[in-house]
């Protein structure tokens, strides 16, 4: 037995080496069921070992023997049912953008050109009908409308009775299909219902109508969808495409993907860090807020960590590369976002979901409609199953389903925007009034998001005018970032600069200058305790800002302190009051930052959050909202900042401050364009409002079929001699839709 084991490892490592696995951007995906569909292909593959279908990502992983399939052959099974896989693997991505791209643009045009067309069929078909030759003209009008420009749902519902499904496509192919066929029909023999003594009546506009307002559906969908990968090419853009690098002993300018672990990478000020390593030389502060969320910059001296995507600011130092490529934080960010946005599981419209069951219950009716005329018809058996039959199919069509949505998310999102809610999607509309769980970042969010001098106390000479200045003169030489906030609080009393001699940066601990033969100070506590004689007498002040989670600046000269400093990210004034609105709702408020635990706790208590944690990286917090999720909570996470954009994807609401980061801004679904959190409860009660009336419209919706076909049908015949006329049956499918729209204007007067 073990004489085997050897070829046993040498078989399994042969078959490890044969199964290949990537992910391959899939395209003319519309739905879930497409993604069903060619999942489905791809798991029927002979070779193929394993497949998974992302319609969020719009990707599919493969893994495959390669002895028995290449990527040719996988391609291939996926175009045998009308899909197509991008198997190049140089920039497959960014040619996947650039044809969704192609395709929206191609959607709008065609959709343009229908609404054009349409608008004359409309004309003549509701005010000109008995205008000579008007069914001619609207003939040769919505012919391209029908089977040129909006071609798509027909392809689509070929697709999807390719594998026996239905959706709100299938509604549109048939119903409009249905009615430019009779329409025609009419138009070229009206003599066939004019010998029975009937009129020939025609539906050019009502099919029209129909693709028209479904194709500005889907245009607003593609549009949105466009849109879901710009937080990434934005991430992928914190990363500079050249670096200057020491090669050797000279500088060098490269290409950042050239960069080799171990290489001494030079940067100046302004300049964002390429790849992760540690400085080798020199000194600055580098903006972290990407990763922290913090908008302090942090010190950095030889063997300090810095991060691909991080700023510098105003030093030069060189680094030693450590991570480079894939490896680097700021790739690992992109790879989570990715994964986040693609994870969730799609939101099947529920208008396709019952489209699935109402479209073979419609053609069923239809059907049946016939075949009872043709067996109890008697003299007119087959005019009467026709009419009757193509009556059903006309007042069952979609229009007041397809509009019960889209018009109350129309209306829902425009008083979002009257309110400063940005809202990017239906799906968070649609979510919203579920959330139990919201996570809060603190720098921001809660806070303004900007350091600021909160307390100045002078501890003598306050009026002395020739202090200040040397304070300002001082601050405005010196290169800490919270320089800035001393520099604009001065500023505010008329200071000036003055003359200053043997100006000097005490890394780690503040700057020193001479003024009038006195030597000054600027700084933190160290340099108090090694520079200046008495300093003791502040304790008790200090250690109260402190506890509240400032920082301190100390202003001395080589004697005394002659005045204190607070510094600290002042809290919004209207968060208290937003997040008792949200405790008062059931809702559990969380806070994570990634500022110290003393911060944290001080912010925490002040505006009355009791769950918080402090130190938070871009992957702790997308984990904690993990753990939220797996106990089965709806979590809502609020959050400004690049370092949030992970969580941001991986909650099931996510909602952006209007003033934070471009990338958490298009990473979020929502965006509180004012950055105040008295705008979430409104959010959230707009989604409540929105979600009512979706449903009130798909009950009229339905209601109005479930009357209305058996009508269509026939069944009064039996006992008042009553048909439904088509026509008037069109009418009646109008008059569905604008009750439709009607409750979803209703939206406008809700008070938030």
């Amino acid at each position: 037995m073990l004489a085997k084991l050897p070829l046993i490892c040498k078989t399994t490592a042969i078959m490890s080496a044969l199964l290949k696995k990537q992910t391959f951007p899939v395209l003319e995906m519309t739905c879930a069921a497409c993604a069903v569909s060619v999942e489905s292909i791809l798991k029927n593959t002979k070779g193929v070992k394993s497949a998974s279908v992302n319609y969020g990502n719009q990707q599919a992983n493969v893994e495959w023997d390669d002895s028995q399939v290449d990527v040719n052959g996988i391609q291939n099974a996926v175009r045998s049912i009308g899909y197509d896989l991008l198997v190049t693997t140089d920039n497959a991505n960014e040619k996947q953008e650039e044809i969704k791209q192609q395709n929206y643009l191609q959607l709008k045009k065609r959709t343009i050109w229908s609404a054009v067309l349409t608008a004359p069929v409309v004309i003549l078909g509701m005010f000109l009908m008995d205008l000579p030759g008007v069914n001619w003209i609207s003939l040769v009008l919505t012919l391209p409308v029908v089977f040129y420009f909006c071609r798509n749902f027909y392809i689509c519902t070929f697709k999807k009775l390719k594998h026996r499904q239905a959706n709100m496509d299938t509604l549109v192919a048939l119903s409009t299909g249905i009615a430019f066929l009779f329409s025609t029909f009419n138009t070229l023999f009206p003599e066939f219902w004019h010998a029975r003594g009937l009129h020939a009546h025609v539906y050019f506009e009502a099919a029209a109508v129909i693709i028209v307002f479904v194709s500005l559906g889907k245009l607003l969908e593609e549009k949105a969808k466009s849109n879901t990968s710009s937080a990434i090419k934005k991430l992928i853009g914190l990363q500079p495409k050249t670096v200057k690098a020491l090669r050797d002993n000279q500088e060098a300018t490269i290409q950042v993907s050239e960069v080799q672990l171990g290489d001494i990478i030079i940067i100046r000020p302004g300049e964002k860090i390429a790849v992760d390593g540690s400085v080798a030389s020199g000194q600055s502060f580098v903006d972290e807020s990407m990763i922290s969320g913090e908008p302090v910059a942090v010190e950095k001296t030889t063997g300090a960590k810095v991060f691909a995507g991080t700023i510098n600011q105003k030093g030069t130092f060189t680094f030693k590369a450590e991570k480079v490529g894939s490896d680097t934080l700021l790739s690992q960010i992109i790879k989570m976002v990715q994964e986040a946005q693609g994870s969730k599981a799609p939101v099947q419209n529920l208008v396709d979901k019952i489209a699935g069951i109402f479209v073979p219950v419609v053609i069923g009716l239809a059907l049946l409609t016939f075949i009872v005329w043709m067996i109890f018809g008697g003299d007119n058996a087959f005019t009467h199953a026709l009419l009757n039959s193509i009556t059903v199919l006309v007042i069952a069509c979609p229009c007041a389903l397809g509009l019960a949505t889209p018009t109350a998310i129309m209306v829902g999102i425009g008083k979002g925007a009257e309110n400063n809610i940005l809202i990017k999607d239906a799906e968070s509309l649609e979510i919203g009034y579920k959330v139990n769980a919201l996570i809060l970042d603190k720098t921001g969010t809660i806070t303004e998001g900007k350091p600021e001098v909160t307390d100045f106390f002078w501890l003598e000479n306050g009026d002395n005018a020739e202090l200040k200045n040397v304070l300002f003169t001082m601050e405005s030489r010196s290169e800490h970032p919270l320089a800035d906030a001393v520099i604009k609080k001065l500023n505010a009393e008329n200071v000036s600069l003055t003359g200053l001699s043997n100006f000097e940066s005490l890394t780690g601990k503040g700057i020193k200058a001479d003024w009038q033969s006195e030597t000054y100070y600027v700084g933190n506590r160290k340099l108090m305790q090694e520079a200046v004689k008495n300093s003791s007498d502040t304790n008790a002040r200090v250690s109260k800002w402190q506890s509240e989670g400032k920082t301190v600046v100390f202003f001395a000269s080589q004697t005394k302190v002659l005045a204190l400093i607070a510094i600290a990210d002042k809290i919004k004034a209207s968060s208290r009051t937003a997040i008792a609105q949200l405790k008062e709702r059931g809702i559990d408020v969380y806070m994570l930052t990634g500022d110290n635990q003393a911060t944290a706790e001080s912010v925490a208590k002040e505006v009355g959050i009791t769950n918080f944690k402090a130190e938070t990286l871009p992957a702790d917090k997308a984990e904690f909202i993990k753990t939220l999720q797996a106990e089965g909570k709806i979590v809502a996470m609020v959050g400004d900042g690049i370092n949030d954009s992970h969580a941001l994807a991986q909650a099931d609401l996510s909602i952006a401050m209007g003033k934070g980061s471009d990338i958490a801004i298009d990473v979020a679904k929502m965006t509180l364009i004012s950055s105040d959190l008295q705008s979430i409860p409104k959010a959230l009660q707009l989604s409540k409002r929105t979600v009512q009336g979706i449903r009130q419209n798909l009950f009229w919706a339905f209601i109005y079929n479930l009357i209305g076909i058996p009508i269509a049908a026939g069944i009064l015949f039996p006992v008042n001699g009553f048909l439904l006329n088509p026509m008037i049956a069109g009418a009646a499918m109008a008059l569905s839709s604008v009750s439709v729209v009607a409750n979803s204007l209703r939206l406008k007067l809700a008070k938030l």
